[in-house]
């Protein structure tokens, strides 16, 4: 892969683990919901003026919009309102890989394979251990916890509806999906949030929550879909897709460097444990091969 190939996926690895330090800081600016709302106010305006509707059918279109940019940003939004470190977000975030296996294999009837349940059991065992805690380290909220497996299985149903697409244009499809979350966010900040809060929200924002804003709507989301569509599009799924790995990395450096999150020594066993599960469920196949072949 040329080094200009090498920078871009560095760049998207970087962007989207800092991603969820920016969510922090928008959040003391912004209820979750409102805030769900203003990130894809900003994504569609004024891009959707400038790029065509995606090659598919408005079924796919609303699902993708409600689960990957709805269901997974209202749900991550609130677990990290409800005290879930941004690190640690960042990392549980990623099972998503493993709600898509089980989707996929009752939706499409894909084969579960041995390597995929081996995988969701070592993370699982890293999850139980970072749950633990040892009264020591940053807390982690079950309410947290619970948001965050909701974002994450979003996520996974969203990545069903990008499959059936096939060969969708990607920033097409964030720009116009992005156009179906925000009458929901708008009403669910009200049932909610409720307009008083919204009204005073908008009313105080500052420079730093205006920023995060930009930051979620143009960096994470437009740049780092643009890039990431594009490397996948030159290069084997199988070099690229395992770079993801290295999100929830920066997100935990990050969250221990910015916001000063403190997570136990166990903690980190644990998040170990979880990211070696997440290396099985990707290279599980090579690994069987390289054992076999020994």
């Amino acid at each position: 892969m040329p080094l200009i190939d090498w920078f871009c996926a560095l760049l998207v690895i970087v962007v989207w683990g800092v991603n969820f330090i920016a969510i922090k800081f928008g959040l003391v600016d912004f209820p979750p919901l409102l805030l769900g709302a203003l990130r894809f106010m900003a994504v569609v305006f004024p891009a959707i003026f400038f790029i065509k509707r995606p090659n598919i059918s408005f079924k796919l279109l609303l699902v993708y919009g409600l689960t990957i940019s709805f269901g997974q940003f209202a749900f991550l939004f609130t677990s990290l309102a409800v005290g879930m470190p941004a690190g640690v977000a960042s990392l549980l975030l990623q099972v998503q890989a493993f709600f898509t296996v089980l989707i996929a294999a009752l939706v499409q009837h894909e084969k579960v394979r041995p390597h995929n349940l081996l995988a969701i059991g070592i993370s699982m065992l890293g999850l139980f251990i970072i749950n633990t805690n040892a009264n020591t380290g940053h807390p982690i909220p079950v309410l947290g916890l619970v948001f965050i497996f909701l974002a994450a299985l979003s996520w996974a149903t969203g990545n069903i509806v990008i499959k059936q697409a096939k060969n969708v244009n990607m920033l097409s499809l964030v720009v116009w999906g992005g156009t179906i979350p925000i009458i929901p966010f708008l009403l669910s900040s009200w049932i909610f949030e409720g307009g008083d809060l919204i009204v005073s929200s908008l009313q105080s924002t500052t420079f730093t929550g205006i920023a995060a804003i930009m930051y979620l709507a143009y960096g994470a989301t437009l740049v780092g879909y643009v890039l990431w569509g594009r490397l996948l599009a030159k290069h084997p799924v199988g070099l690229i897709a395992p770079l993801t790995l290295l999100v929830p990395v920066v997100g935990l450096l990050s969250a221990s460097w910015i916001l000063e999150e403190k997570l136990s020594a166990l903690q980190w066993l644990g998040g170990a444990v979880v990211m070696l599960g997440l290396v099985v469920n990707i290279f599980g196949p090579k690994l069987r091969k390289l054992i076999a072949l020994h």
